[in-house]
C-alpha cells in the first residue's frame, strides 16, 4: 500500500550522514506501527516497533502520513489537535523535516 511504499522511499533516503546528524528514533502509529531509526549504525525504516526505544511517537491517519511525506501537507499541520498526536522530542521532528 501507499504507507509501505512511503517507507521504502524513506529507507532508500536514510544515509549515515542523517543518522549522525539526527540521532533519533521515530515511531509512527498509523494503521499499524512503523518506524524510522536514525540512531543505530546505518539507520533503518520499516514496519513494526523500532529496534531501540523511540524518541518521538507520532499518531496519525495513514492518509495524513502519506500526504506529509509526499509534501502535500506541511508536517506540523498534520499534528493539529484532533488529527493526530506527537509525543517526545519536538526538535528531532524538525531534523526529520530536513531529511524529507
Amino acid at each position: 500500500g501507499p504507507v509501505a511504499e512511503t517507507f521504502r522511499v524513506i529507507q532508500g533516503a536514510v544515509t549515515e550522514e542523517y543518522v549522525r546528524s539526527t540521532q533519533g528514533v521515530f515511531q509512527f502509529e498509523l494503521s499499524g506501527t512503523w518506524y524510522i531509526d536514525l540512531k543505530s549504525k546505518g539507520g533503518s525504516a520499516g514496519f513494526g516497533k523500532p529496534p531501540v526505544a523511540a524518541d518521538v511517537v507520532m499518531s496519525m491517519s495513514s492518509a495524513d502520513f502519506v500526504k506529509m511525506f509526499t509534501d502535500k501537507l506541511k508536517p506540523f499541520i498534520a499534528f493539529m489537535p484532533g488529527n493526530s498526536s506527537i509525543k517526545g522530542d519536538m526538535t528531532l521532528t524538525l531534523s526529520l523535516e530536513k531529511m524529507l
